[in-house]
């Protein structure tokens, strides 16, 4: 494949092209009487028509057959382990951490027959709420392709890259970048051998770039580094074509006769894009104690309440380390926010055990977590000199303001979960003393 080309920006308004069929963009309208090369005009819409102009997602697609052209939609029940059922299981306060989920080697399993929700809360038919999925698969997509209809979703790579295809146009997606694929947008995921990431879904609404506050005007991830496809079309009878729709929870399944990646210009601010976290510009304490992780977040996905997040994606990549007087690695805590780790590579600075690339922990609503106290032990005793810290190493949180529930896959089904993960804390020493200075 050529090197693929893209259109930098954030909540951009993006116009493209395929440019075998220059001219395809309509010129001063959205909606001619006839477009250029005989296309269809559809709009594919993000948001309400009567959103505020800054909120405002639309795009207009040119396309060689409108998308209404399918066969009616069926149920189905290839991917057995989607689910937005949280009350499969009785609800569970306890730390919980996963061992890596394991990618199949028996049976040939794709993106979407790969999926598996672990936790999650909420209603995508009140458009309210979250799931955290991941996909587990070793097959390209074949004559199909896939959307949801519940809510964005934003897909991290941990094990092998993804080439994905969508109307707007291709994207490859290596581990320690990230894609969005927002609501409605249609995609084929193709892949070269044991695959394995995971999914942020939000229902509520789009992700948004945090603002900066007293960062100023730069920093964290920068609009430049975010790219979207530019247009490129295919023009293929495909007879049994399936077109995938996870819908209010549940997968239904079409069949078209043809491509439906045949959007041969679009124009608008509704679309798909990729993130190298490699690109995040660290803003980090340069004197003492340790910042809030909230100043690792690379996209937020608001609620109604000013300042408090249905979900917010956060990363912990390299950087210095130089604190004095201080306990540097995390604090202990209790949240009123949820917190779902995963580790893409490397291992983690507070529990460089069992906290593995490919496993994720789960940390409710106000139940405490910190430190090992193996990392206890080494950040309470070690030389405070300026230190490179998660060298080679790339964690992330997908944190949430509501309580999270374990599916029955994520507490049984996938057998990963650590019943000693608690383990890990029992062994942290009482060093209360009657002298002030210990």
């Amino acid at each position: 494949m050529t090197e693929l080309k893209y259109l930098s920006g954030f909540g951009s308004e993006f116009s493209s092209e395929d440019p075998r069929k220059p001219g395809s963009l309509p010129i001063g309208q959205n909606s001619p009487q006839k477009c250029p090369y005989g296309l269809y005009a559809e709009q594919l819409s993000g948001t309400a028509f009567t959103a505020p102009r800054h909120e405002n997602k639309r795009s207009w697609l040119y396309r060689i057959r409108p998308s209404v052209v399918h066969k009616p939609f069926k149920k189905l029940d290839i991917a057995k382990h989607l689910t937005h059922n949280w009350d499969e299981q009785e609800p569970d306060p306890n730390q919980s951490r996963w061992l890596p989920f394991d990618i199949p080697s028996d049976e040939s399993v794709d993106f979407v027959t790969g999926l598996h929700t672990v936790c999650g809360a909420g209603d995508p038919r009140s458009r309210h709420g979250i799931a955290i999925h991941v996909y587990l698969c070793n097959a390209s997509m074949d004559k199909s392709a896939f959307y949801s209809s519940d809510g964005d979703f934003l897909i991290v790579p941990q094990q092998g890259k993804l080439k994905i295809t969508t109307e707007f146009g291709l994207m490859e997606v290596a581990p320690n970048e990230i894609a969005v694929i927002q609501l409605g947008m249609r995609f084929a995921v193709f892949v070269e051998g044991p695959t394995r990431g995971y999914i942020l879904e939000v229902f509520d609404g789009h992700f948004k770039l945090p603002d900066l506050g007293p960062i100023g005007a730069n920093g964290l991830a920068n609009p430049r580094d975010f790219l979207t496809p530019v247009a490129h079309y295919v023009d293929e009878e495909t007879p049994g074509f399936q077109i995938f729709n996870k819908y209010q929870g549940f997968l239904f399944v079409a069949e078209q006769n043809h491509n439906p990646f045949d959007v041969v210009a679009w124009h608008g601010n509704y679309v798909p894009y990729k993130y190298d976290l490699n690109n995040f510009m660290v803003i980090n304490a340069v004197l003492y104690d340790h910042c809030d992780p909230s100043i690792f977040t690379v996209l937020t996905c608001p609620s109604a309440k000013p300042g408090i997040a249905i979900a917010d994606f956060v990363i912990f990549p390299p950087r210095w380390s130089v604190q004095e007087h201080t306990f540097r690695p995390p604090y202990y805590h209790r949240n009123c926010m949820s917190e779902f780790m995963g580790l893409i590579l490397g291992s983690y600075e507070a529990k460089e055990g069992g906290f593995l690339p490919g496993g994720a922990s789960l940390h409710s609503m106000m139940t405490p977590h910190g430190p090992d106290d193996k990392c206890f032990n080494a950040a309470s005793n070690g030389a405070l000199v300026p230190q490179k810290i998660a060298v080679g190493t790339q964690a992330f949180m997908f944190e949430s303001s509501l309580s999270l529930a374990i599916t029955k896959w994520g507490a049984e089904t996938c057998q990963k979960l650590d019943p000693k993960y608690y383990e890990c804390w029992q062994n942290l020493p009482k060093h209360f003393s009657d002298k002030a200075k210990v």
